[in-house]
């Protein structure tokens, strides 16, 4: 696949944010004739510091994103400077009734809100991203209003958000808008720690003990270096799968969505890696 120029929509708001090159950084060389086959169907790659875009399948392409919709609503939660040391309950309010998916945290599960955000970025438990909506001043209504609100604010203009934990198919957005929002995500040190803890033992009363693995192979494997990560997956939006990382010398963000396999998403990651790192003089900054 050649790669191409094209304008990327809208800019940054955020004061802390980069503004993202208008075009993708030149890969064809030579010795580099082809892009590798990706299954994801929508994939953004760019460099973390200078905004350029390294490689691009479709970036403008509005997509559901599932669970990678924690990243705003940890972020959310982290702007309303809430305890984090405050008990939450898990009620009949956070069962899954829109897709009856299962939880481990059953009804009457009580843990902190530190320990929800934990379980929410980490193992993508929806029932503590739930939580976190419910406990929210004003309530789940208000809650969602200021993840559209924030989506804005950071220049994700095709972005909607219906629902706290990416269950509801509607939450969308493009993987451009993606990067806006892993680059703001970034920005929260608990964001970028527990997105990428390895795993958790929680107690949520006083005789159940659960343990929690981080939901990104790359993470637990640990051969990666990985600055934060989120997956994602409901029928409608296939797996996807957002990352902080670093290939060759560089800071990237990678963006993959609408990956049709368990493991594609991953092995997409891989083949980028592999790929760039094979030919580092055309895409390497500085």
């Amino acid at each position: 696949m050649m790669l191409r120029t094209f304008a990327l929509l809208g800019c940054l708001a955020a004061s802390s944010m980069v503004a993202y090159a208008a075009q993708p950084v030149n890969l064809q060389t030579q010795a580099l004739t082809s892009s590798p086959r990706l299954n994801s169907q929508s994939v953004a790659v760019v460099d973390s510091q200078t905004g350029k875009l390294v490689y691009e399948k479709n970036p403008l392409q509005t997509q559901p994103i599932a669970s990678i919709t924690k990243l705003m609503t940890a972020m959310v939660m982290l702007d309303a400077g809430l305890s984090l040391d405050e008990p939450i309950t898990i009620t009949d309010d956070e069962v899954d009734r829109l897709k009856n998916t299962s939880s481990r945290l059953s009804v009457g599960s009580t843990l902190t809100r530190r320990e929800m955000l934990l379980l929410a970025l980490m193992s993508s438990e929806n029932r503590a991203s739930a939580s976190l909506a419910r406990t929210y001043p004003g309530g789940k209504a208000a809650f969602i209003a200021k993840m559209n609100q924030k989506a804005r604010s950071i220049g994700m203009r095709n972005a909607v958000f219906h629902d706290a934990t990416g269950l509801d198919m509607r939450n969308s957005a493009t993987a451009m808008d993606l990067v806006r929002m892993v680059k703001a995500a970034y920005q929260y040190p608990l964001i970028r720690q527990f997105s990428t803890t390895h795993e958790y033992i929680a107690h949520p009363s006083a005789t159940r003990v659960l343990h929690y693995k981080n939901s990104n192979p790359l993470v637990r494997e640990g051969e990666w270096d990985i600055g934060l990560s989120k997956t994602g997956y409901i029928e409608e939006a296939g797996r996807c799968l957002v990352m902080e990382t670093t290939m060759g010398s560089q800071r990237l963000i990678v963006v993959l969505l609408a990956a049709n396999g368990s493991a594609a998403r991953v092995n997409d990651a891989k083949s980028i890696k592999t790929w760039l790192e094979a030919h580092p003089n055309s895409w390497l900054s500085g």
